[in-house]
């Protein structure tokens, strides 16, 4: 089944948290892991305030694109925050 949401995160492989629902320890993780995984995004992404909702989900969906295709030691994954729910329809 297609995911209906962009709602997506960028997280790391060896990053145990879910960064949708455990945040605060999968932050303290990535950062005492030195991935700055926040850091990273903020720098790719292009957002300013005359965007809407929408177009800010797209260019963070696109950032976090560009980072995974550009990740020569394959650390990091994108995930969704509905993931699990589609794959038990799917």
């Amino acid at each position: 089944m297609t995911k209906t949401s962009n709602d997506c995160r960028l997280t790391t492989f060896d990053n145990p948290y879910n960064p949708f629902t455990q945040f605060a320890e999968w932050l303290l993780f990535d950062n005492s892991k030195d991935y700055f995984t926040l850091n990273k995004l903020a720098r790719i992404e292009q957002v300013d305030e005359s965007m809407s909702e929408n177009e800010i989900n797209i260019e963070h969906e696109r950032a976090i694109d560009e980072i995974i295709q550009n990740d020569f030691l394959n650390i990091y994954k994108k995930v969704y925050r509905n993931e699990e729910v589609n794959e038990q329809i799917a």
